[in-house]
C-alpha cells in the first residue's frame, strides 16, 4: 500500500505550523482545564456582637388595667323652696369650699315678713294663754269657795288648754317660718370642689332642682377594671399606681374589691382611692378622665435580658442564640414583664444559653457572628 502524504502537508508553512502547536502544548500542559474553583473558606462574619444570659433579679409583681377616675361621691346641692328668685351665686365650678359655707343665695323678703307674721301670732297667742289662765286660777278659787258650779269651771279649765294649744301651733308656724328662711342660704352639705353649677341669678327656684354638684371631701377614685381570676390575688390596703393623661404617675390604695361581676363584660371594678389636693389636681387627676395603672402585687424572683436582645418579629419574641458552629440560631421565647431596660423572659430559653445581646435585630436565622465580648 502507497502511503503518501497530501500535498499541502508537504510545504515548508505546514511543519513550521506544526512547531508552534508543539512548543505551545509543552508550554501550557495538555489535558488540563482551562478555569479552576477556588479553595473553600469559612463564611465571613455578619456581625460583630456581645453576648449575655439571664439574670435572676428582684422585681415587684404587678397587675396592669385601665379604669376611669371619678368623684369618690358626689353630692347634689338644689333649693329647698320653690318659686323663688336667686339674688347671688356666690361660687363657681372648681372651688373648694367648707361645710356650711354659703353658696347662693335667694330673695328672703316674703319670708322674712311671715315669720314677723308668725311671730306676732305668737306673741297674740302668749297673751291670750295668759288670761286664759288667769280666768281658770279664779274659777278654781270661786269653786272651792261654792260660787262656780262644776260646769262653769270645766269651762275655764278647757280655755286654758285650747289657749296652750293655739300658743304651741303659734310657735310651731313661726319655727316653720324660721327655717323657710334659712332655707333662702343654700350652703355647702360637707366640705368638697364644686364640680358642675347651674345656678344664675334671677333664675325662680325650683323643689329638688339642681342648683350644684359637689365632690365630697375632694376625693377621687381610679375605678380599675379587672377579670375575676385576676381579682384572686388582690386585696384591700394593696398600693397602686395610676398614669394620668398628662403622663405623671399618681400612688393610690386599695380601699375595696366589688363584690359582683359584671356578666356581660365579665370584668369586676376596684375602687382605688386617689390623694387629694393641689398636688393631685396639677398631676392631671381629674374627675371623668380614662387612665391606665398597675397594682402591686408583691416582689418575686424573675429571669431577665436587656431590652436589646429580644427581637419583635410577626407578632413574637424572638433571642438569637449562639450555635457551636460560630453561627446564630433565633429561638422563640415568651417575654414577661419590662423594667428599665431589662425584660422578664417566661419561657423558651435555658439559663445558661449565651443569647447576642446588642445588635440582634440586624440578624437572621444562621448568621455567623464574630464574638467581640465573650
Amino acid at each position: 500500500m502507497d502511503f503518501r502524504l497530501p500535498s499541502w502537508c508537504r510545504g515548508p508553512r505546514f511543519w513550521i505550523a506544526l512547531l508552534v502547536v508543539t512548543a505551545l502544548i509543552a508550554k501550557f500542559g495538555f489535558g488540563e482545564p482551562l478555569t479552576t474553583s477556588p479553595p473553600a473558606t469559612a463564611p465571613r462574619p455578619a456581625l460583630s456582637v456581645s453576648l449575655t444570659t439571664l439574670q435572676s433579679e428582684d422585681w415587684q409583681r404587678a397587675l396592669s388595667a385601665n379604669g376611669n377616675v371619678v368623684a369618690w361621691e358626689e353630692a347634689v346641692i338644689g333649693a329647698e323652696i320653690s318659686n323663688y328668685r336667686l339674688t347671688a351665686v356666690l361660687v363657681n365650678v372648681g372651688d373648694a369650699v367648707k361645710k356650711g359655707q354659703v353658696l347662693a343665695r335667694i330673695a328672703d323678703e316674703n319670708v322674712a315678713a311671715d315669720l314677723a307674721q308668725s311671730n306676732a301670732a305668737v306673741a297674740e297667742a302668749e297673751a291670750n294663754l295668759g288670761e286664759a289662765r288667769f280666768n281658770a286660777e279664779r274659777a278654781r278659787r270661786l269653786r272651792e269657795a261654792g260660787f262656780y258650779s262644776p260646769q262653769q269651771a270645766q269651762q275655764s279649765l278647757t280655755a286654758e288648754q285650747a289657749a296652750a294649744a293655739r300658743l304651741e301651733a303659734a310657735r310651731a308656724r313661726s319655727q316653720s317660718e324660721a327655717v323657710r328662711l334659712a332655707q333662702t342660704q343654700v350652703r355647702a352639705p360637707d366640705d368638697g370642689i364644686i364640680s358642675a353649677r347651674t345656678a344664675t341669678v334671677g333664675s325662680l327656684t325650683q323643689g329638688g332642682s339642681e342648683l350644684f354638684r359637689l365632690i365630697r371631701g375632694g376625693r377621687l377614685e381610679w375605678r380599675a377594671e379587672l377579670t375575676a381570676n385576676e381579682l384572686s390575688g388582690l386585696e384591700a390596703g394593696m398600693t397602686a399606681f395610676v398614669t394620668t393623661p398628662a403622663g405623671q404617675e399618681v400612688a393610690g390604695r386599695v380601699r375595696m374589691l366589688a363584690p359582683t361581676v359584671d356578666p356581660a363584660t365579665r370584668t369586676a371594678l376596684v375602687y382605688v382611692d386617689l390623694p387629694t389636693g393641689p398636688g393631685a389636681a396639677g398631676a392631671g387627676v381629674r374627675a371623668g378622665s380614662f387612665a391606665r395603672g398597675r397594682i402591686e402585687l408583691g416582689r418575686a424572683r424573675a429571669l431577665t435580658l436587656p431590652q436589646s436582645a429580644v427581637v419583635l418579629r410577626d407578632g413574637f419574641a424572638y433571642v438569637f442564640r449562639l450555635g457551636s458552629d460560630g453561627k446564630v440560631v433565633q429561638t422563640k421565647v415568651v417575654p414577661g414583664r419590662r423594667q428599665g431596660e431589662r425584660i422578664e423572659i417566661l419561657s423558651g430559653l435555658e439559663r445558661d444559653v449565651a443569647v447576642v445581646a446588642v445588635g440582634a435585630g440586624f440578624l437572621t436565622d444562621g448568621d455567623a457572628v464574630r464574638v467581640v465580648d465573650p
